[in-house]
């Protein structure tokens, strides 16, 4: 029986990987390092402690990478997180599995103040119970630590009885490890064979379609 579902954010809920990704692109510019937009948007839906060493050797990490994060994170905040909008059908969802009497939780690995403007953009701030960031992690997507802590706040359930939904395969990598279901979702750029090679139990086009189809996916188990 499932009695949670825990969310990942960008790219799932709100339509953010491709800001996310010019946001790193201008940031990793201002210190020399010119890298194309795909590689770049790839990497998004890591946090920042595995997405610079994709990027920075460990000498660059430790004279400049706390500075592109920071940087990463001010653009960001200042050029794209007011157009940012949510995917359809969010407030929708989370107010359907509400009724079903199942507990939810978000886990992103975007930091607290982001995932607290998150929360804005798609209008479930009044409806969230718990949430986990890059803050509660010692390690960040595709290491399960993110959704561990997720678990760990949702009191009396079982992993087996908790199901993920996220875009990317590091969602699938890090849900797989914490042993927990996890379904995926198109909107973030990551096609359907990726998804399921990496973990995901189904996938879907969107939060949208879950919601038509609720009571035929993994989140309606009883």
């Amino acid at each position: 029986m499932i009695k949670a579902v825990i969310f990942d954010i960008d790219g799932t809920l709100i339509d953010s990987v491709d800001a996310h990704t010019e946001a790193w692109q201008k940031a990793f510019a201002k210190f020399g390092k010119e890298i194309k937009f795909y590689e770049l948007r790839r990497q998004v839906g890591k946090g920042g402690d595995q997405f610079l060493p994709v990027f920075l050797t460990e000498k660059e990490i430790k004279k400049f990478g706390k500075d592109v994060e920071e940087l990463r994170g001010e653009i960001f905040k200042k050029q794209y997180l007011p157009k940012i909008q949510p995917f359809p059908k969010v407030r929708e969802l989370f107010r359907k599995i509400k009724a079903d009497g199942k507990k939810f939780a978000l886990a992103s690995s975007s930091n607290e103040e982001e995932v607290e403007s998150y929360k804005k953009i798609a209008n479930i701030a009044d409806l969230i119970e718990e949430q986990t960031s890059t803050d509660d992690a010692e390690k960040s997507k595709p290491f399960p630590d993110i959704f561990q802590a997720a678990m760990g706040k949702l009191k009396g359930v079982k992993t087996n009885e908790a199901v993920i939904i996220g875009d990317t395969a590091y969602d699938a990598e890090a849900a797989t490890k914490a042993g927990i279901k996890v379904v995926g979702v198109l909107s973030g750029g990551w096609s359907r064979s990726e998804l399921l090679k990496t973990g995901c139990a189904k996938v879907y086009k969107d939060v949208a379609e879950i919601l038509k189809d609720y009571e035929k996916t993994a989140l309606y188990e009883k």
